[in-house]
């Protein structure tokens, strides 16, 4: 198969270069296109989410067990040794894992963001409004009732109920 180049060379200008780059974007749109026909999602590549990690401030880890332990009732599970030495903290409730890693030039994540289903959306909710957090109804997906929060550090999460 004839490459940007090849056909670059074949023709010496620079019209004919652009028309060779949008016939390589054209055969590797079909190829893929191809390859996406071909997967069997019967036999997914992956199971499920292992965590989600969120970056935070050097030093405060214990404004987030605040956090994520006394608000989001959550509970925090041991490092490895080797990751200790980083800092941060893992916090889990049933399957679900957030991991938060020491970001020397922090600046938190205000668009991406984990969703956690939550168990009793009420009640967290309530006790996340009644602790200072603002609690931010967002109903643009009809039928879904979801809320957005930020930890301490300004990491938006968003807080689904099933």
């Amino acid at each position: 198969m004839a490459g940007i180049a090849d056909a670059a060379d074949e023709f010496k200008c620079p019209s004919a270069l652009k028309s060779a780059r949008l016939q390589d974007d054209k055969k590797r749109t079909k190829a893929l296109r191809n390859q996406k026909d071909t997967i069997d999602m019967a036999n997914p590549t992956f199971s499920a989410i292992d965590h989600v990690q969120l970056a935070m401030p050097a030093g405060k880890e214990d404004e987030a067990r605040r956090f994520y332990v006394g608000l989001l009732g959550m509970i925090e599970i041991e490092k490895p040794a080797e990751l200790k030495k980083r800092g941060g903290c893992w916090f889990q409730s049933g399957s679900v894992q957030l991991h938060l890693g020491v970001e020397n030039d922090f600046r938190p994540a205000r668009k991406a963001h984990p969703a956690l289903r939550c168990v009793d959306y009420d009640g967290l909710t309530a006790r996340l409004s009644s602790a200072g957090h603002e609690v931010v109804s967002d109903p643009s997906i009809p039928g879904v009732r979801r809320c957005h929060i930020s930890d301490p550090f300004g990491n938006r999460i968003e807080l689904i109920q099933p």
